[in-house]
């Protein structure tokens, strides 16, 4: 496996696309002044309390109230709410909480009023950022992550990742972190922490206290709402999340960004901080490196996969529908079951990237082919929990229902990935818009191999002069790799009459191949 991750920096947004193999399976954009950023965590009051969904809701700065629910206070609440009145009051200077005395913790079944009233200050992070017309979802159970833990203040718990599976790793770094935590926190021993030893997970402690000690001190004279503690930048996140010996490179287009990437990747990995690379060319790294060809072909309402088969994604408020087709493929297979097996393996794998690079939340239903053999059914739900077990996504897949429909909740943290990809109609005439041209290109593409694999010998392409043109200008242009490929040639035949992205293949008769 083989992951690069390219950030582009604009005059207002930072785009960040992480390829693994070559393809995009990530894409993120931070744009300017996003003040409302998951992990985020802000000094913020009480606006009111509404004891019929026993929640209340906060004032963070948005233009919608964050919602904060009861099971979102989290069991030490009451001397979270404790230490804020204190710090802020400046009553209290020593933010170690070794000699806090700690209040008791609220009941798990309990009334949202019996902990909190109105105007009270309370300490909230962001765990889902404003989507659609909600507001932000917010908790007052902190965390601040780091490389290899999570610190987690007014608690005493020291749990490890369940990804870690050898028992003795996880006694190992149990007792290592219990040595070294100081009183008063609990931590969560992450995954990339497993084989690590205790300098660097001290370090990394160390590290997340000071972060700690920072946020505190700005809480004494600090007005409401304001944000005490920023996340890292969505670069710096995603590679302090995933980072790891797979990574290859890391190519930044814009100098400061890259000083400030490399100094961090020299910090968690100094003997990897080579692969932070600064991309100073005239032609745009996206389109160097084939990311933005990518882009256009995978968000549209129709994702086009291997050997034919296609997606159809629809989306509405709660959820997410896709439909797997077979389209037109050439078929190697000598039953209808194992036609449709091979076109819902395909399909699990590119549902699985889409969920990925399109971040879908909620619930996703998944119309596969239908499969009357229930080992079958099995190597699918397998494969697709397979294909998605990389996702950092907290995620649950349902077996195949009786209607061949495969259920997937995905957590929403943040609004979905939506890139518009259709444009505007040059035709004469057009009021409307149309697909882009490098779908319809791509499309074509995909029609020469499944003609050259049913042994046409000769084929002609009927096409706009401007697609005429793509296909044949520049060394090696796209027919002469369609030749060195397949070694036959297709004549191309731009047609004045043709709308934009019309076209249509002929035999060596003459005769339209459908």
């Amino acid at each position: 496996m083989n992951n690069e991750l390219f950030i582009r920096s604009g005059s207002q947004e930072v785009d960040f696309a992480l390829l693994k193999d070559g393809r995009l399976i990530e894409l993120h954009k931070e744009e300017e002044g996003n003040n409302f950023t998951v992990g985020d965590i802000f000094l913020a009051k009480i606006r009111k309390t509404v004891p019929g969904l026993n929640a209340a809701f906060v004032n963070v700065g948005y233009e919608k109230d964050g919602f904060l629910h009861y099971h979102d206070l989290g069991p030490k609440v009451l001397s979270q709410l404790k230490f804020v009145k204190s710090v802020s009051s400046g009553k209290l200077k020593d933010y170690t909480l070794n000699n806090f005395p700690f209040e008791k913790e609220i009941d798990k079944h309990g009334n949202l009023n019996d902990a909190l009233k109105s105007n009270q200050s309370i300490l909230v992070q962001i765990v889902k950022e404003p989507i659609s017309t909600k507001g932000p979802r917010i908790s007052s159970e902190l965390s601040i992550a780091g490389r290899y833990i999570v610190l987690v203040p007014f608690s005493d718990r020291v749990s490890v990742s369940q990804k870690i599976e050898s028992n003795e790793e996880k006694d190992r770094l149990k007792r290592l972190i219990t040595s070294i935590k100081p009183k008063g926190f609990g931590v969560i021993i992450r995954t990339v922490a497993e084989g690590k030893k205790v300098a660097e997970l001290d370090k990394d402690l160390q590290s997340l206290m000071d972060r700690w000690t920072a946020m505190c001190k700005k809480l004494q004279g600090a007005h409401h709402p304001s944000k005490v503690l920023s996340e890292l930048n969505r670069g710096a996140s995603i590679i302090r999340d995933m980072f790891n010996d797979s990574f290859s490179a890391i190519h930044i287009d814009d100098e400061t960004l890259y000083l400030q990437i490399k100094d961090y990747v020299q910090e968690i990995a100094p003997k990897k901080d080579n692969i932070v690379k600064f991309y100073d060319s005239n032609v745009p790294m996206f389109e160097k490196f084939g990311i933005e060809r990518q882009i256009k072909t995978s968000f549209g309402k129709t994702v086009s996969g291997s050997k034919g088969a296609y997606l159809v994604i629809e989306h509405t408020e709660a959820m997410h529908v896709i439909d797997v087709n077979s389209g037109n493929r050439s078929n190697k297979q000598k039953t209808q079951e194992g036609t449709a097996l091979e076109v819902n393996m395909i399909a699990a794998t590119e549902v699985a990237r889409q969920l990925r690079l399109r971040d879908m939340g909620g619930i996703i239903v998944i119309d596969f082919i239908d499969l009357a053999n229930a080992n079958h059914r099995k190597q699918l739900y397998n494969h697709l929990r397979d294909e998605m077990k990389d996702d950092r996504a907290k995620h649950k897949i349902l077996p195949p229902s009786k209607f061949g429909l495969i259920q997937i909740t995905r957590q929403r943290v943040r609004p979905e990935m939506n890139i518009k990809t259709r444009e505007e109609d040059p035709n004469v005439g057009g009021d409307g818009e149309i697909e882009a041209p490098i779908i319809v290109v791509n499309r074509i593409n995909e029609e020469v191999k499944r003609l050259f694999k049913k042994d046409y010998k000769k084929i002609t392409l009927n096409t706009h002069p401007f697609i005429a043109a793509f296909l044949t200008k520049g060394f090696p242009s796209v027919r002469t790799k369609w030749f060195l490929e397949h070694k036959k040639w297709v004549k191309i035949q731009p047609r004045d009459a043709y709308t934009y992205l019309e076209y249509h293949f002929h035999d060596k008769d003459g005769e339209l191949i459908k």
